[in-house]
């Protein structure tokens, strides 16, 4: 939801440090990072992927698009992660475009380099293995939410997950509501009508910054789930 307050650099990278020294400067050589502008467009739905990205700085937003032009955002990928390794251990298409929408620093690591560093170190293995895995979790949160609750409900879960992670009952939403929307599984329409059913149960949501004055009631209204919210796939 939203980025680390602390920038990471290559020396924090679990998958770099986890190897052999001489391994590592092997990976090294065919790594480059790379700092992109906000709205750069990293690589298109389709294609074969040619680098591994890491996101060192910011963030990478994973958008599906349909062939009339629609588009629906899918997954934010916040440091350290990998991005959509799965598409580049099986060198298969991209399934999503894949956009910053804000400035971001990313390692970018040649696939083939990647695909025989994941073979030849069981290391970096398993840090592939913890990422796709991680992925896959919180994909199956986000289709239990789609498929279990009401649209007010989601937004609810959402804000209480928000406040978890900033700390504060008063939240800032991470980027524009059409895109949390669109996470969300609704129109803009129906996010703005899920604020308003909100607001009719007597919790004040408002503009941004988002005050949630109610608790309880919040909980009440959302039935925020462990095994959907929040969990350790961050």
């Amino acid at each position: 939801m939203s980025p680390p307050t602390e920038p990471l650099g290559i020396e924090d990278l679990a998958l770099l440090d986890r190897l052999p020294a001489a391994a590592r400067r092997a990976l090294l050589e065919r790594t480059v990072t790379h700092s992109v502008p906000a709205g750069t467009v990293l690589f298109e739905q389709g294609v074969i992927p040619t680098f591994q990205h890491v996101v060192l700085v910011g963030a990478v937003h994973l958008f599906g698009r349909s062939s009339d032009g629609g588009e629906v955002l899918i997954e934010v990928v916040e440091p350290p992660d990998l991005v959509l390794p799965a598409a580049v251990l099986t060198a298969s298409p991209y399934l999503t475009q894949g956009r910053a929408l804000g400035p971001a620093r990313l390692l970018l690591i040649e696939a083939s380099a990647f695909r025989s560093a994941v073979i030849a170190e069981p290391a970096l293995a398993q840090v592939a293995i913890a990422s796709l895995a991680g992925q896959f979790r919180r994909m199956v949160r986000q289709i239990k939410s789609l498929k279990l609750r009401t649209a007010p409900q989601r937004v609810g879960c959402y804000l209480l997950e928000l406040a978890r992670r900033q700390r504060s009952d008063t939240v800032r939403l991470p980027y524009e509501k059409s895109l949390i929307a669109s996470e969300l599984g609704m129109t803009r329409e129906s996010f703005s009508r899920a604020l308003s059913a909100l607001h009719r149960e007597g919790i004040t949501v408002g503009a941004d910054p988002i005050a949630i004055l109610d608790r309880e009631r919040l909980v009440a209204l959302a039935r925020p789930d462990p095994l959907i919210d929040g969990g350790d796939d961050r």
